[in-house]
């Protein structure tokens, strides 16, 4: 019986004995798992600084302002408020469009100081006169960071919460109350959530129009704040992103297809956290791809011994399903698109990701749209011909040219489908 499961384990390979094996013989020394440095560590010592500032039931602190609906048991969600045990001006920890010039450990640092608290509510009920509730969606319209007096059934516990969707948050505990101090509404969202005859959809694209940050409108969209009255709604933090990315992109994708394309095929790199980014324009109609390459022991392959490539794309029609990379495609969709409707023009796009072990784990949705948005602000370089722009691009990313290629449904049909042009 005992070779019997010792011969089971060595075929399987059991990826969580491996893991837990490894993490005992290295003790964040040896690297073994292949990571640059090791996120156990970097999660206990973040943890370490604020563990004795939330070890009680009752916490005050200035509020972003943050808040988090939660998905687990949808239409009965938890939703709260997310405050740090200090005072004073805290925007930094919920503004997302700020970080790109931190570290993974200043962000993993800030975050962890935001202890969740939890309240159960259906996502229906709006309008629920609960204090709980009522303080939730006023801190997610509100302007500035909000001071807030919390009180938990028991003292906050939990690991740091790392998600790919959405920010990471620290512990977490059922509310029993909390109060908050003269929160001021940011004007546009306040306008659009009296407006209770205003579509969702609207109050999106006028907010975003009107300069105000995407994690501002999805932060309030998630507390129900936007859209006709009767069909307001809670929607979980990691739907709300998504939700708003994607409503942003496709309305500037319909005005991308009606202007003239661009003149020369581009090649925009970027390098952030070790995630290398290579985004390619070409004079074409709109067509789009995101391309995500995970090298070993990085967040979605961890157990691997080699490197995996995942794609979803889209031709000029566009998709009718979901993303299969998930949010991160619109994300990026949405980077593209700002920068071809500020230009009046129209491409194909091909964006390309090699997230390396140095990116030892997710930090949101958030670092593909502002890394795509880094990445074509810097300087692109231009090509005559699709062949020296991909040969440019292999200079920049380790994994080979024609690997890309076989992986890419765009890049495929940009050399191989004859057009007719070519006759």
């Amino acid at each position: 019986m005992i070779n019997l499961k010792l011969n089971q384990d060595k075929i399987l390979n059991l990826p969580e004995q491996q893991s837990s094996s490894l993490c005992a013989l290295c003790r964040g020394t040896k690297f073994l798992c292949g990571k640059s440095r090791c996120p156990v560590l970097v999660k206990f010592h973040s943890r370490d600084k604020v563990k004795t500032l939330i070890d009680k039931f009752r916490i005050g602190g200035s509020s972003p302002p943050s808040v988090f609906i939660g998905r687990v048991g949808y239409p009965k969600v938890s939703i709260g408020p997310m405050i740090p045990p200090i005072v004073g001006d805290t925007s930094l920890i919920d503004t997302p469009e700020l970080w790109l010039n931190r570290s993974l450990d200043d962000i993993v640092d800030f975050r962890s100081m935001l202890i969740r608290g939890k309240h159960t509510v259906d996502v229906y009920d709006v309008e629920n006169s609960n204090k709980n509730v009522e303080y939730t969606r006023e801190l997610a319209l509100s302007k500035n960071s909000v001071f807030a007096d919390v009180l938990f059934e028991k003292k906050p516990k939990g690991r740091i919460a790392f998600y790919d969707e959405s920010q990471p948050h620290g512990p977490s505990a059922p509310l029993k109350s909390f109060d908050i101090t003269n929160p001021k509404y940011e004007q546009n969202i306040e306008k659009a959530f009296y407006d209770t005859d205003l579509k969702s959809r609207e109050a999106i694209l006028g907010l975003y129009k009107n300069g105000v940050n995407i994690s501002k409108i999805q932060r309030a969209f998630s507390v129900g704040a936007f859209g006709i009255k009767k069909f307001r709604r809670f929607v979980p933090t990691r739907w709300s992103i998504t939700a708003v990315d994607s409503s942003i992109g496709e309305a500037m994708m319909k005005n991308t297809k009606t202007y003239p394309w661009i003149n020369e095929f581009r090649v925009y790199y970027h390098n952030q956290f070790d995630n290398r980014w290579a985004v390619l324009l070409t004079p074409s109609e709109w067509q789009y791809e995101l391309i995500e390459a995970w090298y070993p022991n990085t967040t979605w392959n961890p157990y691997g011994r080699s490197i995996s490539i995942f794609n979803s794309y889209e031709f000029y029609k566009g998709r009718t399903t979901y993303a299969e990379i998930g949010g991160c495609y619109y994300a990026a969709r949405l980077a593209i698109n700002e920068v071809l409707n500020k230009e009046r023009r129209q491409a194909g796009a091909v964006v390309l990701r090699e997230a390396h072990p140095g990116y030892i784990m997710p930090i949101g949705v958030w670092n593909v749209r502002e890394s795509v948005r880094k990445a074509l602000k810097e300087k692109y370089e231009k090509f005559e011909t699709l062949d020296k722009a991909l040969v440019f691009i292999s200079k920049k990313m380790d994994i080979p040219l024609q690997r890309w290629i076989r992986n890419s449904a765009i890049l495929k049909n940009q050399l191989y489908q004859k057009r007719l042009e070519d006759f």
